[in-house]
């Protein structure tokens, strides 16, 4: 059965996929196929100071050999920058964006001006110092002038999310300092550009939904249904990722490393082959996400 369903799974070409990310991209082909629908793969590589030459090559071809094969040709994000340039001077002609001439350090010795402190972890929240005018400085980052107000939203796994976006992280960069785009403006562009009606991705992105959510609402574009997938750890306890030395997959037998995958998610898929894995586990899927 073919739906209107559209899923995507959206790598940054930093390095080789990993474990952890081969769980991403298991849970965003298991629902799209579980639903009858179109797996889209694109290639986040907005950063590029970050991304590693051929990198994008060896996740299509990881991704292929554990098969996964996208219904539409890859789309790379830094092939998409008029795109997002357009989007945002759309929000600066409306007045949900502006210009901002501070630096972190700008942020930091604001931040402490206001008494304000921050967990070593936690976000360094915008205070606003550029909202009504750069006072005389010269432009440095653009920002979305985010509203007051909680955001609400439900993930299908995790359940209801709330988050005070103006409190917890204030106004947050469209287009850096060094005129990169910023992921999150990216995301929101070529989500609805793609049609994208199911997110699936990992739950270290949760954090990042309510601002997509208030750039789809600014942009008027489709909000997609969003679902979150446990994470692999790491030795540490911290997702398991390329900054804490994830080790490339080895994918000498594709079979055991979807089965591995799949046990992060909580399916146990059955088969001799991995053509019947894939199979079991779209099944087992489809039951517990429906």
């Amino acid at each position: 059965m073919v739906t209107g369903y559209r899923g995507r799974f959206a790598p940054s070409p930093t390095g080789p996929l990993h474990a952890g990310s081969l769980v991403a991209a298991l849970a965003s082909w298991l629902d799209a196929r579980a639903h009858g629908g179109a797996w889209l793969v694109r290639i986040e590589d907005v950063d590029t100071p970050r991304c590693i030459p051929d990198a994008d090559r060896e996740i299509l071809r990881q991704l292929a050999a554990c098969g996964f094969v996208p219904d539409e040709p890859p789309q790379w994000q830094s092939q998409r920058t008029d795109a997002y340039q357009a989007a945002l001077d759309r929000l600066v002609a409306e007045g949900k964006a502006y210009p901002c001439a501070c630096s972190r350090k700008d942020i930091e010795v604001a931040l402490r001006a206001l008494g304000r402190t921050r967990s070593r972890h936690g976000e360094l929240v915008y205070p606003g110092t550029c909202r009504d005018g750069l006072g005389g400085k010269a432009p440095r980052a653009w920002r979305f002038r985010v509203p007051e107000g909680t955001v609400a939203w439900t993930d299908r796994r995790t359940g209801v999310h709330l988050q005070d976006v103006a409190h917890e992280v204030g106004d947050f960069v469209l287009k850096r300092a060094d005129g990169l785009y910023a992921y999150q403006l990216a995301v929101v562009v070529d989500d609805a550009a793609q049609g994208i009606t199911h997110v699936v991705r990992g739950e270290d992105l949760v954090d990042n939904t309510p601002r997509q959510l208030l750039l789809q609402r600014a942009l008027q574009v489709p909000q997609p249904s969003y679902l979150h997938a446990p994470l692999v750890l790491g030795p540490n306890g911290e997702k398991l990722s390329k900054q804490n030395g994830a080790q490339p997959l080895d994918l000498a037998d594709p079979r055991a490393a979807v089965v591995q995958a799949a046990a992060v998610l909580g399916l146990q898929p059955e088969g001799a082959t991995l053509a019947d894995v894939l199979a079991h586990a779209v099944r087992a899927w489809g039951l517990r996400w429906p």
